[in-house]
């Protein structure tokens, strides 16, 4: 299994976002930004941090998926 952020693009594009926005709001790195595009692994005070820029909880912005389904 792997986690999926595709409910984090969605929600920004909801909220009229975009992913720098989302960096500033957040107070994440660049990097860590990069990682979560790719579906690569970020700490949970990266996803944390999210949460409260957006104000929603972290099933709201992702979920696990199997290897072979996304």
């Amino acid at each position: 299994m792997k986690m999926s952020c595709k409910k984090l693009w969605k929600l920004l594009i909801d909220k009229d976002m975009n992913k720098t926005d989302l960096r500033k709001a957040a107070g994440i790195s660049s990097s860590s930004l990069a990682k979560l595009g790719k579906d690569e692994n970020v700490t949970t005070d990266v996803l944390v941090r999210i949460c409260e820029a957006l104000k929603c909880n972290l099933n709201e912005i992702a979920e696990t998926v199997s290897d072979n389904e996304e």
